[in-house]
């Protein structure tokens, strides 16, 4: 079960993590989560280069050990980077020590201020710890959650959701990874012309 748009209850909770940016400008902040990996990663900067658009990618650090090249190409094509975890961990079901062992793992294969939890749960003594070692870690939750990683949605009702929901200030997740890949190579090339018409300007983290 997920909701597309982030309720408000949870931002409210969590004040200090980053849900949305810029309310009063036309600026949006595409991410990615998962990669690299081959075919998919590629697929992402390609559609992002046709539409002069800059994202940013959080990483798993297993993935940049299996695909060094791949994740150069994301930092030579000018997009930022974030740690996303070593082994994709889910902080709510993994001991507190451990979660940031991994999340320094990772860290050393590329050195960022962003932090994506995966799956978007992390305990607030994960949060507090995270802040202690990093005090400019910047914790990177989201506005819009596209769903592509959903084998039951259409790539039709995801483009429809995330058009929908998007506006000023939104952060919006997508997964560079093959499970969502039915529906990220639908929808990603028709959201980007549709944000370009209305207006939108792709923003770094």
């Amino acid at each position: 079960m997920y909701l597309v748009r982030t309720p408000f209850f949870l931002r409210w909770l969590y004040p200090s993590l980053t849900w949305r940016k810029n309310k009063r400008s036309w600026h949006i902040y595409i991410t990615f989560d998962d990669g690299p990996i081959p075919h998919v990663t590629p697929f992402v900067l390609e559609t992002l280069k046709r539409y002069n658009a800059k994202a940013t990618f959080f990483c798993i650090g297993d993935n940049i050990r299996k695909h060094p090249g791949i994740f150069e190409e994301i930092k030579t094509e000018g997009h930022a980077i974030g740690n996303h975890t070593f082994n994709h961990l889910k902080g709510w079901k993994t001991d507190t020590a451990h979660y940031i062992d991994n999340y320094l793992k990772c860290d050393k294969l590329m050195h960022s201020h962003l932090f994506r939890p995966p799956y978007g749960r992390i305990k607030r003594n994960q949060i507090s710890k995270l802040k202690e070692l990093s005090p400019d870690l910047q914790i990177i939750m989201w506005d819009v959650l596209s769903g592509d990683f959903d084998p039951n949605l259409s790539p039709e009702k995801c483009l429809s959701n995330v058009l929908k929901y998007t506006r000023p200030g939104s952060i919006i997740v997508f997964h560079d990874s093959l499970k969502a890949f039915d529906r990220l190579e639908y929808v990603l090339p028709r959201a980007l012309e549709k944000w370009n018409l209305e207006g939108y300007e792709f923003e770094l983290l």
